[in-house]
């Protein structure tokens, strides 16, 4: 009778059920979400790496090896002369020496400019301070192509044509988003700090180039970086105000060399690497700085 009973509950509970867990569901549901993210993440990565990478294994090839089809995926051999005949015909050297003062300069002056103008405007009390904040905010509504000839027309009144001034000169008056990334890290910055020094007796330039530079330092590798991008990158502004083929920059200079090779892509495309290489480095070799100078200002509020 006992073993009758125990084996119709047995049948009973197997009958029953089982309730999962909904804490197994969610645990799921958190790494498939987690999986297809990164699937994305790795998809993107590849999508954005591989022009670089063909750029890079295009620069070793032969000519008759890129002409191949279907197309190599790995030199079969490394032509790294390539980057030899490239520097030697393409000039790179001076204009390497003219990109590298003009993006030495303007880093320099962005640094210097945006971060004491932040400073005014996160740290000094002024009449109508929030208005001219918005107004210098409203200009980077302004595309660039709006004021491209009212600029031209008046470099040219200046005589700065042909010369580097309109390249480096600007930057020594700041630019609305470099101001408005400096001046929310400025925002995390106690203002019992500056009132302190105002009351040891220092002015407003002793506070800024003593206390706020030196605590700055992430964004103020932020704007570097960004400037030196900008400067290091730039074709349109040579474009504009150069015409001496001695003053180019590295941009000209690379589209002066594509006119000479033609199409010879293993050349330009060495020409492009070592073009970007510069970059690439600075980026990495600052990253930490950038990636810090941009959490903490994102999380701060304006």
């Amino acid at each position: 009778m006992q073993q009758t009973t125990q084996s119709k509950q047995t049948e009973l509970t197997a009958k029953i059920p089982l309730k999962k867990h909904p804490k197994s569901k969610q645990r799921r549901s958190e790494v498939i979400t987690k999986l297809i993210i990164f699937i994305i993440l790795i998809a993107g990565a590849i999508l954005l790496i591989s022009p670089i990478w063909w750029m890079v294994i295009t620069s070793f090839k032969s000519m008759p090896e890129i002409m191949r089809y279907p197309p190599t995926f790995w030199p079969e051999e490394w032509h790294f002369e390539n980057y030899a005949v490239t520097w030697e015909n393409g000039n790179f050297t001076r204009y390497t020496l003219n990109t590298l003062f003009i993006a030495t300069v303007s880093v320099i002056a962005n640094v210097l400019s945006n971060s004491f103008i932040a400073y005014g405007f996160a740290k000094i009390e002024f009449p109508g301070k929030n208005i001219l904040f918005s107004i210098l905010l409203a200009t980077m509504m302004l595309p660039g192509f709006v004021t491209l000839i009212p600029t031209y027309v008046f470099y040219a009144k200046l005589g700065w044509l042909n010369t580097y001034l309109p390249l480096t000169i600007p930057a020594f008056f700041g630019s609305a988003f470099n101001i408005f990334l400096i001046r929310q890290f400025y925002s995390t910055i106690s203002d019992e700090l500056i009132e302190a020094a105002k009351i040891d007796g220092a002015s407003h330039f002793k506070i800024w180039w003593q206390i706020m530079i030196p605590l700055s330092k992430p964004a103020l590798a932020t704007i570097a970086i960004f400037s030196f991008n900008g400067a290091w990158n730039d074709f349109l502004g040579p474009l504009l105000y150069i015409n001496d083929q001695e003053l180019y920059t590295l941009q000209l200079g690379l589209q002066v060399f594509q006119g000479q090779i033609a199409t010879q892509w293993n050349y330009l495309m060495a020409g492009s690497l070592l073009v970007l290489l510069p970059v690439i480095i600075l980026f990495f070799a600052f990253q930490r700085y950038f990636i810090e100078g941009m959490d903490i200002t994102a999380g701060t509020k304006g």
